[in-house]
């Protein structure tokens, strides 16, 4: 009998990059087996340098196949909407450009929009206020994902779900859950509330909120008085 294709994931609370791959994966029916690489310190060094004996980067998530070892999240999403048809990405061919744009955006790292408010700190059973610069940041972002959902109908970015709404998904998860002012974004609003219930997404999140948070020091960041706000959270 084949072995099942493993993907290579990181810590669930940790681990944004592989969950684009592993919610790819998912929506697209393609089977796989999952190894849930533990990414804390210190003994992500160790290993990730064991992950390095087959990939490249020496980082997750990796997908092996009978055939291939994919080592790249971006890659690993384009090969899930091949298996799938196609389907995880908008047909007509300017919009499919424009859904490939926002998923290479945040593959970019977002333009490092609010980048003290990690994905780790999504996690934490209190968490500060957004200070204004945050605010602001958040107010470009939900712009952009206004913008397509108004454009698209809805419920997702580019009206069924594709590859950007999961590029972007542990980036609503991490501004979501700080409860930023969504009274200017109402497509956006409803768009947290869709994605995030989508079952892959719940499946995930359960396991990511049951495990132990990864703090970071510079998430109370001393130069920003106002994130010293704690607000207590459900």
């Amino acid at each position: 009998m084949t072995a099942k294709p493993i993907l290579y994931s990181g810590t669930k609370n940790a681990s944004s990059w592989a969950m684009r791959a592993w919610l790819a994966l998912r929506e697209a029916g393609y089977a796989f087996d999952e190894r849930v690489v533990d990414i804390r310190r210190p003994q992500r060094f160790t290993n990730l340098a064991d992950v390095g004996r087959f990939s490249p980067p020496a980082c997750v998530p990796v997908f092996v196949t009978e055939s291939a070892v994919i080592f790249d999240s971006l890659a690993i999403m384009e090969f899930a909407n091949d298996f799938s048809g196609g389907r995880l990405l908008p047909v007509d061919m300017a919009l499919r450009a424009r859904a490939r744009s926002l998923v290479a955006w945040q593959h970019s790292g977002l333009s490092d929009i609010c980048a003290r408010i990690s994905f780790e700190s999504a996690f934490y059973h209190r968490k500060r206020s957004l200070n204004a610069v945050e605010i602001a940041e958040c107010g470009r972002l939900f712009a952009v994902w206004e913008h397509a959902l108004h454009d698209s109908g809805g419920p997702y970015l580019f009206g069924q779900v594709s590859l950007a709404d999961f590029s972007h998904t542990p980036a609503a998860i991490r501004l979501s859950r700080h409860a930023p002012d969504l009274a200017a974004w109402p497509l956006t609003r409803n768009w947290f509330e869709t994605i995030l219930a989508h079952e892959a997404v719940q499946e995930w999140l359960r396991d990511a909120d049951a495990l132990p948070p990864i703090w970071y020091d510079d998430y109370l960041d001393p130069t920003a008085p106002a994130a010293l706000q704690l607000q207590q959270t459900a």
